[in-house]
């Protein structure tokens, strides 16, 4: 992990300030790795991903503080009070009296829960202080110890199952995270390859437009001496008008597909920039059982599965037990004093205690009991039937992209040689066009077929790195280098 982020922040050191702090007309040419390293640092989309991480930590530490215990003070401090109630005498009448009282309580009060049993474990102690300015007397009371418990019999126990699924969550949470970034590398690679077929086709387009007014000059002169038709003429400059007619369509692409790629890596739009062809491929072999056991270890989709089942089980337990006979248990024992001064209310306490057992049994409920249960078996077969198949989809479907990613090799190699065959048959066709030996319809073919070769070469390389990200984002593993992948959120690391 900290490796991950070392070189990312040493990236950060190399080309952040290399692009920022050169002049908006001076170019700066980026590799595929920069542009992806800049993505992971300060995109968007980045800062959306370390966020969301951040909110499933909190979630999960306050989950956690819930089983530990919780102290509160709370009372009131003073509470005057002046006015004319209703009392009841002791023969039953009521008359109104002025009430002129000023009172203050405090509770210190202890509270634990027990997750494995559902209990809710409290103590306390309690002081209450009445002043009565009509009588004028001061009365204390209280409880200086008393602990209750709270035991819930035969019903459905939030916390335990909480205690399976919230560590789940959390777990999906992280390898979430570590996808995320992977798949901004993958999103960002696609972005690259848009940018550089469509620079390829800029450069492309420059360089046909060049040779076609190189052409025209040539042709004028044969014209002169005429060496050349008209109409072949006509063509030729017909092929001017249409290569600067390209140029300009290329320079329009050029300029959108600028702006879209430096706002998702959060890049300054005054920058200039040039994308280098990424001719560092790494070919190797991946063997499928060892990319679908990382696959397995290392994505959200194992402790997701896992969670979907456990839910499924507390489903359908919850079902059962709300259903059915609910009866809990209270109980509590401590002491307590009434006095006329504070250091009374602890002297000679009295004891106080006490159990209760509540109960609710249903008699007549028209069958929903049953209803309700049997829905909950139905829909525990559902998700079982329904992971079971997704898990078999989602094997089958690494096993497939990593048998796709081993016959790359082959791809490349072809589109490689039949780039430089058509470069070369160009080169031979323009120089024998120039010496009038070919038509400018034959010249025409070889241009398509170098411009088809170049584009299709272009795209080998372009599904050869988005799937190589592809792998690594679905796999979350490094297989050049052999390690996992783990990023750590720089967010988190200033918590």
């Amino acid at each position: 992990m900290k490796r991950n982020i070392l070189l990312l922040l040493f990236t950060y050191t190399l080309v952040i300030p290399t692009v920022f702090s050169q002049d908006s007309t001076q170019l700066v040419k980026l590799t595929l790795q920069d542009v992806i390293d800049l993505a992971k640092l300060q995109s968007p989309s980045i800062r959306n991903i370390q966020n969301t991480n951040v909110n499933y930590y909190w979630r999960w530490k306050n989950f956690q503080t819930n089983f530990r215990p919780g102290l509160t003070i709370s009372g009131d401090l003073p509470n005057y009070n002046i006015s004319t109630d209703p009392i009841t005498q002791p023969d039953g009448s009521i008359e109104f009296k002025q009430i002129s009282q000023l009172n203050a309580n405090t509770s210190l009060a202890l509270r634990q829960i027990i997750p494995q049993t559902g209990t809710t474990i409290s103590g306390s102690s309690t002081l209450y202080r009445v002043q009565d300015f009509n009588k004028n007397t001061v009365d204390w009371s209280g409880s200086p110890f008393s602990i209750s418990f709270v035991q819930p019999l035969f019903a459905y126990n939030y916390w335990k199952w909480a205690r399976k699924t919230e560590p789940l969550i959390y777990e999906e949470s992280q390898k979430q995270f570590n996808e995320s970034v992977e798949e901004v590398a993958l999103a960002t690679a696609s972005r690259f390859f848009s940018y550089l077929t469509i620079q390829t086709n800029h450069n492309l387009a420059a360089n046909n437009l060049k040779n076609s007014e190189d052409n025209l000059k040539i042709a004028e002169v044969n014209r002169r001496l005429g060496r050349i038709s008209e109409n072949d003429y006509s063509k030729i400059k017909l092929s001017v008008l249409n290569a600067s007619k390209s140029l300009t369509k290329a320079n329009m692409d050029l300029k959108n597909a600028d702006f879209s790629l430096k706002s998702y890596i959060g890049m300054d739009q005054n920058t200039q920039i040039e994308l280098i062809v990424p001719l560092n491929m790494e070919i190797f072999h991946i063997d499928p059982d060892k990319a679908l056991e990382e696959t397995l270890a290392n994505r959200k989709e194992s402790p997701w599965y896992e969670r979907r089942l456990i839910d499924a089980d507390r489903a359908l337990t919850q079902a059962k037990k709300n259903t059915g006979l609910a009866t809990t248990l209270r109980g509590s024992y401590g002491t307590s004093k009434s006095a006329d001064d504070f250091s009374g209310v602890y002297q000679e306490t009295e004891k106080q205690q006490q159990i209760r057992l509540s109960l609710n049994i249903p008699i007549l409920d028209w069958g929903k009991s049953a209803s309700t249960v049997k829905l909950a078996e139905s829909r525990r077969e559902l998700v079982l039937y329904g992971v079971e198949r997704e898990k078999l989809n989602f094997e089958r479907g690494v096993i497939v992209e990593i048998e796709q990613f081993n016959l790359l090799k082959d791809q490349m190699a072809i589109a490689n040689e039949a780039d430089k065959v058509a470069e070369n048959g160009y080169k031979i066709s323009l120089k024998r066009f120039q010496n009038g030996e070919i038509s400018i319809t034959d010249l025409n073919v070889s241009l398509s077929d170098r411009e088809k070769a170049k584009r299709d070469y272009i795209a080998s390389i372009e599904d050869y790195w988005e799937s190589y990200y592809y792998i690594r984002s679905l796999t979350l593993y490094d297989f050049i280098h052999d390690h996992k992948i783990n990023y750590a959120n720089p967010s988190l690391s200033l918590k």
